[in-house]
């Protein structure tokens, strides 16, 4: 080895110095250069992790809620189709309700109409009777040539009267 070295030129003592101050450059740069980024990358990586936890947590969470958004939105197309069918059958009642009603007018104003037929049916009757009655006065009198008293005169209207209701 001694050869090696004077072969080289190598110093021992050049060697060793320059052994230290790699020893004293490397625990520099160690404590000051490679723990901190030791220690930001170890600080990165569990910060990835978390946001990997996160994300996965965060996409659980989106499936719950898209599963919780559909059954809302199931459970109102249920609500408006009741919804709906209410209205509709409601709506079938009220008309039933309006055309029984309508009905009920209807026949109303029929039996009112008919009411008031009678009425006037009487009325005219009453009226053909009074003037049949003086027509037949007056024909009686012209027949007879004489002037009826108002007892002949209701007598003979009362007969007539009698007659035509036959």
């Amino acid at each position: 080895m001694g050869e090696v070295i004077s072969t080289f030129h190598v110093d021992v003592r050049l060697l060793v110095a320059q052994a230290v101050n790699f020893a004293i450059v490397f625990a520099v740069l160690y404590y000051f250069g490679v723990r901190p980024l030791l220690k930001i990358l170890t600080e990165r990586s569990k910060k990835i992790e978390n946001s990997l936890k996160n994300a996965s947590r965060i996409e659980k969470e989106l499936k719950a809620t898209e599963s919780n958004r559909e059954e809302i939105m199931r459970q109102a197309r249920q609500e408006a189709s009741a919804l709906l069918t209410e209205v509709e059958r409601k709506g079938e009642g009220r008309k039933k309700e309006m055309m029984v009603k309508a009905k009920e007018e209807i026949e109303k104003i029929v039996s009112k109409t008919k009411e008031d037929l009678e009425i006037e049916k009487k009325i005219m009757l009453k009226h053909v009777k009074e003037e049949a009655g003086e027509l037949i006065v007056s024909a009686m009198e012209k027949v007879l040539s004489k002037k009826m008293t108002g007892e002949d005169d209701k007598k003979i209207i009362e007969e007539a009267v009698k007659d035509m209701q036959k």
